[in-house]
């Protein structure tokens, strides 16, 4: 029987990143429940490139896994970032200084080959209403995830999200918003700058309000939180044909992170009172905002009993994360919501990705006791 660093280096080795089907990891992890016994649900739909995708539902021996209404869920995302060209072992996974090496390696392949090698090692009565779900397209937008709750096809009153948390369990985390902002201008010849209007200039008097707005949103604290605000960030910014052109238009992405308890739309509808402001002042400035995504952030109190067995089976104390997940998808619909993992984030989505193999035994000892109908 092939042990978790195998289970692990198996599904590494699947390329799995989101612009293809993560067919091949899901199939690979059916396996492995239906010779255990288990009953799996596949739900494919196609993404907007025409690609194949499939959630799965997995029930233990004598659940059906098409009820909707269960008591604990496990919930592991397929999809990966992509890596490097030159990241030339980022599927040929390798142990090095105690650490297994590899792209998915903690986000999220650790987890997933730590929750098949507990269920190939459990032997009693595993918990009632218990679920093994892995979601689609999370690392572009918890794609997978909204399906499942859109189509009203999970109620979970408990869900663990695998995410690498150093096998802490996160009882918190913030949200994820991200907004495409269009400024239009005018075009003319660079000679004759005033016959036209500068999308980037009147970008850069946005960006300078966007950065005095950010300075706002640092004085409220959530004190759970590294930092302990709303975060705001200006990723890319692209505009202009030509260097002898005054620009027609410019375009940037917005992203913020939201504390708990703040509404997703509260940075949306304060930028579109910014944008009305330069407008008034310049009534020559125009700017569309378009939401891309809006996910809240979430947050379990600490004496939940979900919070409280994690914290007892690892002898870590509960965190918060600062990188959405999709904890925000399931927490207005379930009691109990908890992030947790073996590996650091702090790794993922480069080359350094790696995940402790100490962590990978311990979590598969957590994750088996947890499914025990004995941790209800």
């Amino acid at each position: 029987m092939k042990g978790v660093v195998e289970i692990l280096s198996d599904l590494i080795r699947i390329r799995s990143n989101s612009a293809v089907s993560n067919r091949p990891v899901a199939d690979y992890a059916a396996g492995v429940l239906r010779s255990r016994g288990w009953s799996t649900l596949a739900l494919p739909y196609v993404d907007t490139a025409g690609v194949e995708k499939v959630n799965v539902i997995a029930a233990p021996p004598g659940q059906n896994a098409a009820d909707r209404d269960v008591n604990l869920v496990f919930m592991c995302h397929t999809d990966t970032v992509p890596f490097a060209e030159d990241w030339k072992g980022a599927l040929e996974p390798v142990i090095r200084d105690g650490s297994l090496y590899g792209c998915g390696a903690c986000d999220v392949k650790g987890f997933l080959a730590c929750l098949l090698t507990a269920i190939r090692g459990t032997s009693g009565k595993l918990a009632d209403g218990l679920r093994l779900v892995l979601t689609a397209d999370e690392e572009i937008g918890c794609v997978g995830a909204s399906r499942l709750v859109t189509n009203n096809l999970l109620r979970p009153r408990r869900v663990v999200i695998g995410e690498p948390t150093s096998l802490h369990p996160a009882r918190a985390g913030k949200g994820y918003c991200l907004a495409e902002v269009t400024v239009f201008g005018k075009e003319a010849h660079s000679a004759h700058p005033q016959q036209g209007v500068s999308a980037i200039y009147n970008a850069a008097h946005l960006i300078t309000a966007f950065e005095e707005f950010a300075a706002r949103l640092a004085v409220e604290k959530h004190t759970f939180f590294d930092p302990g605000f709303t975060t705001l960030n200006v990723g890319t910014i692209e505009g202009g044909t030509a260097k002898n052109i005054v620009p027609a238009s410019c375009r940037l992405q917005l992203e913020w992170r939201p504390i708990p308890g703040e509404s997703a739309n509260r940075v949306l509808e304060s930028v579109g009172e910014i944008v009305a402001r330069l407008h008034s002042f310049n009534p020559r400035f125009r700017a569309e905002i378009k939401p891309l995504r809006q996910q809240a952030g979430f947050e379990t109190s600490a004496n939940a009993a979900l919070v409280q067995s994690v914290e007892a089976l690892t002898g870590r104390a509960a965190i918060s994360i600062p990188f959405g997940s999709e904890a925000s998808i399931f927490a207005p619909i379930a009691e109990e919501v908890i992030v947790f993992g073996p590996g650091d984030m702090r790794t993922a989505h480069s080359s350094r990705e790696c995940v402790p193999v100490a962590e990978l035994d311990e979590a598969v000892v957590c994750l088996g006791s947890l499914m025990q109908a004995g941790s209800e």
